[in-house]
């Protein structure tokens, strides 16, 4: 395990991870016909209203709050994270990483309130393209939605290759095997993940459960005996303490902790497949995030208890690869470790299906919008998943994987450059969704009216400001989310602002050559 960890170069932007979505076209209830003019508006035009329609493809699955909270848990690799990332973290901001945590909650949970009202008052299986849509137009939605594609597909494509440095460092060091060239690895878990996200979400749901489970014991067994053991009292002890601007290295951290919060977007994603959505996605958004805020801080927390709240940060300096390992061969044995090191397989496996599940619910989105080809709105007819759009990324990242292998890339610098980019498309995203919700309810008075100004204006307001410095800090230090500089930062850079232009001009050339495919962009309930 030693040996993978130092493998992954330390690379935060790894650990950063997120989101999905299901889709419908129906007839509108009576609370989403009083919303329907301004969901159906389009603020560049002034609004048009759509004629309502029936029928159209529908995704079905019968996930309940556990479910879908241990899905978007998948989504950050809890297990990877522990071991790899908060490692990391502590060599930046040491006794102050659980108090980044708990402050990065609290600002994702102000986010929440806006969004789940969004979530209530649009209804649409869209996630955040069909929130952009409905505040600030379908052209901008447009652009959300290839944004969020582009950076969820990125973001997934870290697993490939860092399952592949994972499972091959255990196959040749701990079981003497045979050193197999890690494209094979990498395809291997790309067939097994697409396999999964093709069949019926709810078996996708009860194979992230079931991993979501045993990575969470690990994690509390850490916790436990790190607590029990008892910090070092000349070491500080267990103490932490909050952050201040003037430290070093604040922002980045912040940067690399909010990375670990992006899969819960999957709430409103899986609007079509989860039981009684109205009372189980406002749930599962608000049990999500406390639950990832705390874990990880009481995960940080352990480790300052185990090496002493003075110590840790110069402990992580001096073996940031090997610290968990380190701590649990102290604490568990040895053989417990290498329990650990399968399990951390299985994490990465389960992030990748999450993220697999998410981006296939986007291009089921567009697909269905007829904004991309329609096969890939197709559901199928006795798993009624989006299998066209699931096989699609998985084709993606196989394409990949083969090419970066013809070109002899590096797996070990390859998965850090995919997650930083695609975490940074989704940063990004939530930003010009937190201004939407504000623009929305600011517009659509009715709509506001139902819920209170604080949900409404000052909770969207306040998050839009923390995601827009957030934002900030993710453009300074892009080159380090990606751990890399020079041209290759600039190119991504260039890229992920490109999408949005370019999905802004399509829509507006759409609205004059094809208005019908125009007016269905965001999910709108035609």
């Amino acid at each position: 395990m030693s040996e993978y960890v130092t493998r992954s170069d330390l690379s935060v932007a790894t650990r950063a991870r997120k989101a999905i979505w299901p889709l419908r076209l129906h007839d509108p209830s009576p609370r989403e016909r009083g919303t329907m003019t301004t969901n159906e508006s389009d603020l560049s035009l002034g609004g048009d209203v759509d004629e309502p329609a029936t029928g159209g493809a529908t995704l079905r699955g019968n996930m309940g709050i556990g479910e879908l909270v241990m899905t978007v848990l998948a989504f950050s690799a809890p297990l990877t994270t522990v071991a790899g990332f908060i490692p990391v973290l502590l060599m930046f901001s040491g006794h102050t990483a659980p108090a980044i945590y708990l402050l990065v909650t609290v600002l994702l949970l102000v986010f929440s309130v806006g969004f789940t009202s969004m979530g209530r008052s649009v209804p649409n299986p869209g996630g955040f393209y069909a929130f952009v849509t409905a505040g600030l137009g379908r052209c901008a939605g447009l652009g959300g939605a290839l944004l969020a594609t582009f950076g969820y597909i990125l973001i997934g494509f870290f697993a490939p290759p860092f399952f592949a440095v994972t499972l091959n460092s255990y196959v040749t060091d701990s079981l003497h095997g045979p050193d197999i060239a890690w494209y094979w690895y990498a395809l291997a878990i790309v067939v097994t993940t697409t396999a999964l996200a093709y069949r019926r979400i709810d078996l996708s749901a009860r194979v992230l459960t079931t991993v979501m489970i045993l990575e969470v014991l690990i994690v509390v067994v850490f916790d436990v005996t790190a607590f029990a053991h008892g910090g070092p009292i000349d070491g500080g002890g267990v103490e932490f303490a909050l952050p201040w601007v003037t430290d070093n290295n604040v922002g980045l951290a912040i940067l690399f902790v909010v990375g670990n919060f992006l899969g819960f977007e999957a709430t409103v994603i899986y609007r079509e497949e989860v039981k009684h959505p109205e009372k189980t996605i406002p749930r599962a958004t608000y049990i999500a995030v406390a639950s990832i805020g705390v874990f990880y801080a009481l995960a940080a927390w352990a480790y300052l208890a185990f090496f002493g709240a003075d110590e840790a940060q110069e402990a992580a300096s001096g073996n940031t690869a090997g610290l968990f390992t380190a701590a649990m061969t102290a604490l568990v044995g040895k053989i417990f470790v290498d329990i650990i090191t399968i399990l951390l397989m299985t994490s990465i496996l389960a992030s990748a299906l999450s993220i697999q599940n998410v981006a296939a619910r986007y291009l089921f989105s567009l697909g269905t919008d007829r904004v991309l080809p329609t096969s890939l709105g197709k559901v199928h007819p006795r798993h009624e998943s989006p299998y066209v759009a699931a096989v699609s990324v998985g084709g993606l990242w196989a394409v990949a994987v083969v090419l970066f292998a013809a070109l002899g890339t590096s797996p070990d610098s390859l998965y850090a450059k995919a997650s930083g980019s695609g975490t940074f498309a989704v940063l990004v995203l939530m930003f010009a969704a937190s201004i939407a919700v504000v623009v929305y309810f600011w517009r659509n008075r009715e709509a506001a009216r139902v819920e209170s100004c604080w949900r409404t204006i000052a909770a969207p307001a306040l998050a839009a400001i923390g995601l827009g410095g957030v934002v900030y800090l993710a453009v300074i230090n892009y080159s380090d989310l990606l751990g890399d500089s020079g041209l290759i930062t600039t190119l991504f850079l260039v890229i992920t602002f490109a999408l949005p232009v370019a999905g802004y001009l399509y829509a507006r050339a759409l609205r004059g050559k094809n208005p019908d495919v125009y007016q269905r962009i965001g999910r709108q309930l035609l």
